[in-house]
């Protein structure tokens, strides 16, 4: 049942959204589109209640944004503006970014921005909170795997256990605004910044009186207020097993984040199939049965944090810490077709016909 296609790694799409094209906005998520900022807005005569929509490419991914509203052609301009602009703090790559300095400080002390001491304090603090589930310093691993370059291997055993000796998110040294990276290490926020720059964009929206929007960014999914006729947004919770939608999500003003090892993966030349999520532990791709993860929760960067921190500790895990962390909801699909989910979702998630016979197991707090 374990098969994976390439996707742009957008795992939600907009379901039934009331005057706007569903059926382009879907295709766009789960089929990809040329790249091309290309505002579906109508003329300046649209209504309050007809969307407005723009497609863009930022921090590696696709993004559609769509809002209504008098000033929601204003409000997205800005928005995309915004991204663009985390974007150039926190790349990894770009020599003009906090971060790039930061990697190639050796290690001397950095100087960071409120912004980036903010994220960088947030994603070293989830990193705690998960017991390292979530590792901000796992980037030369990435790259040793081909994750980052897209030219794909396995390293050996005995260059993943060098590489680790650099990894390790508590010998991050944070005070004020003032860093230290260890020479050797290389910090990377991928694993939060989406969902950051989505809770920083979606204020925006609301600080321009939008009250009824959509950010897909790139997998990570902010809904600010509701549809414009009040009703719940409708997600397509991606199907981890190939094409469409496994499901409906019905959501408002959260975010909704989802991980899943189909994203990006290479097939080795031994046969085997290595997914982009790294076990911090052992530096290998993780393999612990499950497809994907979907966390619900208010703040898009928790929910980008703990939908990857979740899928490396794994089935048994994920749900001890809901347990003891009960703030979020999650989603959780298992490689051998079984659904399990916490209870506070159960009546907002709803197979699709097709998938209807698969098993769900609802997750209690006792």
């Amino acid at each position: 049942m374990k098969r994976r296609l390439w996707v742009i790694p957008a795992l939600l799409c907009m379901l039934c959204m009331t005057a706007c094209s569903a059926a382009g906005t879907a295709a766009g998520v789960e089929n990809g589109h040329d790249g091309r900022d290309s505002s579906s807005a109508g003329n300046a005569e649209e209504g309050a209640q007809d969307p407005v929509q723009t497609d863009f490419f930022a921090m590696d991914t696709y993004m559609t944004f769509t809002a209504y509203g008098d000033r929601a052609r204003e409000a997205l301009t800005l928005a995309e503006e915004e991204i663009r602009r985390l974007e150039s703090e926190w790349s990894v790559t770009d020599e003009d970014s906090e971060i790039w300095k930061i990697n190639h400080s050796g290690g001397q002390p950095v100087t960071l921005s409120d912004e980036t001491a903010q994220i960088v304090r947030f994603a070293l603090g989830m990193a705690e909170e998960t017991d390292g589930a979530l590792e901000p310093t796992i980037y030369p691993v990435l790259t040793a795997w081909g994750f980052t370059t897209d030219e794909n291997r396995i390293p050996g055993e005995e260059e993943l256990r060098s590489l680790l000796e650099n990894v390790g998110y508590e010998k991050v040294e944070l005070n004020g605004n003032q860093i230290t990276l260890p020479a050797g290490m290389e910090l990377d926020l991928g694993a939060v910044g989406k969902g950051y720059a989505g809770d920083l964009t979606a204020e925006l929206l609301e600080e321009k009186g939008i009250t009824s929007a959509l950010l897909d960014i790139g997998g990570n999914v902010q809904a600010v207020g509701s549809r414009p006729d009040g009703t719940d947004w409708r997600l397509g919770l991606r199907n981890p097993y190939g094409e469409g939608s496994i499901g409906v999500l019905s959501v408002s003003d959260c975010a909704v984040v989802t991980s899943g090892d189909y994203e990006r993966y290479f097939i080795g030349e031994d046969g085997k199939e290595y997914g982009h999520i790294i076990d911090p532990e052992t530096g290998y791709p993780v393999d612990n049965g499950l497809a994907s993860v979907t966390i619900i929760t208010e703040e898009g960067k928790k929910g980008d944090a703990l939908s990857t921190s979740m899928f490396v500790k794994g089935l048994e895990q994920a749900q001890e810490y809901w347990r003891t962390h009960p703030d979020f909801d999650m989603i959780l699909i298992t490689e051998d077709g079984q659904i399990y989910l916490t209870e506070g979702v159960q009546d907002r998630f709803e197979l699709n016909g097709s998938f209807g016979n698969m098993e769900v197991h609802v997750i209690t707090a006792d």
